[in-house]
């Protein structure tokens, strides 16, 4: 079965445009990919299309994309311990400002 039959019997999807940068990326990724699929099931995909799919299909590939799972969750959680560590931060710098206010210091300060 030739690329050009492969297409004709494949109904063709209207998608609706795309509304910014990244919807076209994964319009034509997703497009690339259906591509892809149809010369594999055809037998007419080059050596290319057939190892890069071999590729994420093995252990390696797998283990790599669950390694940068974990660096990605690990880098959310430092970003969220940083901006906790700020909040607390100006937190004790409110409580300390209110306990000056509270005792009088604030207001001998700023009668100097």
């Amino acid at each position: 079965m030739s690329i050009q039959k492969a297409q004709e019997e494949t109904p063709k999807r209207r998608r609706p445009p795309a509304r910014t940068p990244e919807e076209r990326e994964n319009q034509m990724i997703s497009a690339a990919i259906d591509l892809a699929e149809q010369q594999i099931l055809a037998g007419t995909a080059s050596s290319q299309v057939i190892t890069h799919f071999l590729k994420l299909g093995s252990s390696k590939e797998r283990i790599g994309n669950e390694i940068l799972s974990e660096q990605k969750k690990l880098i959310v959680a430092k970003t969220e311990s940083i901006q906790s560590a700020k909040r607390v931060e100006e937190l004790y710098t409110e409580a300390m400002a209110a306990f000056r206010a509270y005792s009088g210091m604030e207001s001998d300060a700023t009668n100097d």
